[in-house]
């Protein structure tokens, strides 16, 4: 492959990751606008049972399809005051949790529904009264599993490219992984987008399993940023719920990467791809930084508050 042509790939690349980072946020805009007030609602009548707060977070961050989008509403709701500095701990803990749709739909390959959905979106579109304003939700949609196709093909020939595969070993130093997987999700402001791509890349060949799972961990420390930056603007309360979001991801993180490789062993061992690997270690890697973050939920709490963080 000729410089050329990987400047080719790059720039193809490159706009099908803009194609759907639009469409992923455009998708997140239209569903909160359509039921922003049901969903700050939901969120502020549910609060006071943290289980029942935690499965109806991760149910919500995967239809919105953004945990940062979620977090985002706590934050405001605890600045105004409709919920609690305490009550709103498990909506991030479950929004993490349900941000781990996406990663399901890469490995399983559900692109291929993407051209149907945006056939489908017109139709709907010429529907009367509100139920054509689904029609730009179910394009949106359709165009993120569109995107996600157009950069699986672009990506393809660059395994055979040996400049590629010197770069791509860098990502094999756990660290860097790690960095990568912070700094992609801080700057993209999505971890979605970052756990997608990882897939693609494992699908492709271009990194391996074992090598990609430091920049799946990173994400979640990436993704707190959405929540610190919107923070800052606030009181000292929505502030405190930001920093307690990072320090359930820092936790989690500390809980899952000292048994990620016997994890990871039983994953590979057990399921037939590594993409589908990769995503059951995202919803696993989650799940435990649910857990820790409940068993810390209290504590973590009280100490913030005596703080006054």
């Amino acid at each position: 492959m000729t410089e050329f042509s990987v400047f080719e790939v790059f720039v193809s690349v490159a706009a099908a990751v803009v194609l759907f980072v639009y469409a992923l946020r455009g998708f997140s805009k239209d569903v909160q606008e359509a039921g922003g007030e049901a969903l700050r609602m939901a969120l502020s009548r549910i609060t006071s049972r943290p289980l029942v707060t935690f499965f109806a977070s991760a149910g919500l961050t995967a239809l919105v399809q953004s945990s940062s989008a979620v977090s985002g509403i706590a934050v405001a709701l605890v600045e105004v005051g409709t919920i609690s500095f305490r009550d709103s701990l498990p909506v991030f803990l479950g929004a993490n949790v349900g941000t781990t749709s996406t990663a399901w739909l890469v490995a399983l390959d559900a692109t291929m529904i993407g051209p149907l959905l945006i056939i489908l979106s017109v139709a709907v579109s010429f529907l009367p009264g509100k139920a054509s304003l689904f029609g730009r939700s179910i394009l949106y949609l359709g165009v993120i599993l569109l995107a996600l196709q157009l950069i699986s093909d672009a990506v393809l020939p660059l395994k055979e490219n040996t400049e590629v595969a010197e770069w791509m070993a860098y990502a094999t130093n756990p660290l860097i992984a790690f960095a990568i997987g912070i700094l992609a999700t801080a700057l993209l402001q999505s971890s979605s987008v970052v756990v997608g791509l990882s897939i693609i890349a494992v699908q492709q060949n271009l990194i391996g399993f074992h090598d990609v799972l430091f920049v799946i961990v990173g994400t979640n420390i990436g993704t707190t940023s959405t929540a610190l930056i919107s923070s800052f603007s606030m009181g000292t309360v929505a502030r405190r719920s930001a920093i307690a979001n990072l320090i359930f991801n820092v936790l989690g993180v500390a809980a899952f990467v000292p048994i990620m490789p016997w994890v990871a062993e039983w994953v590979e061992t057990n399921i037939a791809s590594d993409d589908m690997a990769v995503a059951v270690i995202h919803l696993v890697f989650n799940l435990c930084v649910a857990i820790v973050g409940f068993i810390v939920l209290r504590p973590l709490a009280s100490r913030l508050e005596r703080k006054n963080v």
